[in-house]
């Protein structure tokens, strides 16, 4: 059927189509693609076993849908994803400010319109991406933004009484008639704003003042709420939450490649940036281990979340510390070393809530201390562990390491804004390293190898091996015994 040909309702008919509603609609198409293999949400990442069968449970099951979960955790991209579940096209009676079905028309307008020009009745095809409305839930939200109201003016105009019905203004949700409507921060609405939607979700109609109006809306609603909104700001009401038929909790990733592929695929990086820096395996898996030490963290108010865009806007930053410290060098090309990790702390500060001891602590001091945590995390991954206790006498992978720095009378600086040529220079001085990576990492790149030596040293520090201490041009490394020995 050639829809942009049909521009009457008489053509429609001719042509046999059939009405259908939302819920129907997107029911139909899913089975679709089920049965075609088809991938349903593309884009989301982690979700294949947990939240998208409980999603598509949903949708089958023609219900509501409450998404509920911490802030970062896709809610929002699946409501929209839902969209390409719908028709590509359907008709609408023209001039309607509600999408009138031109088969099934609701509105006092499309009926008296279709009575007047019968089969002659224009109308226009409307595209899925124009179906779906979403409204941020704010206290200051009022029945009227969302249901309707009257209107004066129209009233004035058309020299109408108030008790015309073609004096109301309509609303967002009868305005997205036929659409996917999609409410963030449902706790957020005040809970006499909520009890407006009792109807629309159960009934499917609308009351606007004292109109005996009955409107049978055809809307897939989706609500979005946070578990910590029900405690710090508002709640969702009982009986709607009971006319809201799956509420499915959504989560973080459970493991780093999952998160590692959602930060690469969201993370928005300039093509010059992506030529001139490269980022060995080891820091991408150590960005994303920082995330998930925030989790983690007794500094951070775990109820708030750590979310998702942390890690995103952390890899955008880390990516132009080391941009901005080549072209300040000089450099044409770079990779990524570990001392850029510290340009990735406002990413971090901006998007943690810190409990009590982290207020004391300050936002900056636990954001550096969770990459030395995360350093720390997957270090054992690599290399050999590091006992806390052993015999005196018992030797270590790091023994030559430690006693090179023990014989460094003034420490050893490990500068921020070193060209490559010089930092280079500087780690391969430490030669004790290049024995644990040809033991330990045989196959290492030879360019990766120089992060890695760095990641070493860290990793000296966070098992009390070495000290470290950062200044404002960059860090220092020192063997804890040897400097004190050299102090007396």
């Amino acid at each position: 059927m050639n829809i942009e040909k049909i521009t009457t309702l008489g053509e429609l008919k001719k042509a046999g189509y059939q009405s259908k509603s939302i819920k129907d609609e997107l029911r139909d198409n899913l089975i679709q693609k089920i049965k075609n293999k088809e991938t349903t949400f593309e884009g989301v990442h982690g979700y294949e076993n947990t939240v998208v069968p409980e999603l598509e449970r949903a949708i089958l099951s023609r219900h509501n849908i409450n998404l509920l979960g911490l802030r970062g955790q896709a809610k929002t991209r699946l409501a929209r994803l839902m969209l390409n579940l719908l028709d590509e096209y359907i008709p609408v009676v023209e001039g309607s400010e509600i999408n009138d079905d031109p088969l099934q028309p609701i509105s006092r307008f499309a009926k008296e319109l279709i009575k007047e020009k019968g089969d002659d009745t224009p109308i226009f095809w409307l595209h899925r991406s124009e179906r779906f409305a979403e409204k941020l839930a704010t206290p200051d939200v009022t029945v009227a933004d969302l249901i309707g109201d009257v209107d004066p003016i129209k009233a004035a105009n058309l020299k109408l009484s108030y008790a015309d019905d073609r004096v109301i203004h309509y609303g967002m949700i009868p305005r997205a008639n036929r659409c996917i409507f999609v409410i963030n921060e449902l706790p957020d609405l005040q809970a006499r704003i909520q009890v407006a939607l009792f109807n629309i979700l159960q009934e499917g109609d609308i009351q606007i003042r004292g109109f005996k109006l009955r409107l049978p809306l055809d809307i897939q609603f989706l609500f979005t709420a946070n578990p910590e909104d029900y405690t710090n700001r508002g709640s969702i009401v009982t009986p709607l939450k009971d006319r809201i038929g799956s509420q499915i909790l959504t989560h973080y990733p459970t493991d780093i490649e999952t998160a590692r592929l959602i930060t690469e695929q969201e993370a928005r990086l300039v093509e010059g940036q992506k030529d001139m820096v490269a980022v060995p395996d080891l820091a991408r898996d150590l960005l994303e281990q920082i995330v998930f030490e925030a989790r983690e963290s007794d500094f951070i108010d775990a109820k708030s979340g750590v979310s998702a865009r942390l890690s995103i806007t952390a890899l955008e930053n880390l990516l132009s510390t080391a941009e901005r410290r080549a072209l300040k060098a000089g450099d044409t090309k770079t990779m990524v070393r570990l001392s850029d990790f510290v340009g990735i702390i406002p990413s971090i500060t901006g998007k943690v809530e810190l409990v009590y001891e982290g207020e004391q602590e300050g936002a900056a001091v636990v954001a550096y201390n969770l990459i030395g945590e995360a350093v720390k995390s997957l270090f054992e991954e690599f290399f050999p562990k590091i006992d806390k206790l052993k015999k005196e006498d018992a030797e270590t992978a790091y023994d030559d390491i430690v006693s090179w720095f023990f014989n460094q009378k003034d420490g050893f600086e490990l500068l921020d804004d070193l060209n490559e040529a010089e930092y280079k220079k500087v780690l391969d001085a430490i030669t004790p390293l290049d024995g644990l990576l040809a033991a330990h990492q045989p196959n290492l790149n030879s360019e990766d190898s120089y992060f890695v030596k760095e990641f070493v040293l860290w990793a000296l520090v966070e098992f009390k091996q070495l000290n470290k201490f950062r200044f404002s041009e960059g860090t220092q490394f020192q063997d804890p015994y040897g400097s004190f020995i050299s102090g007396i």
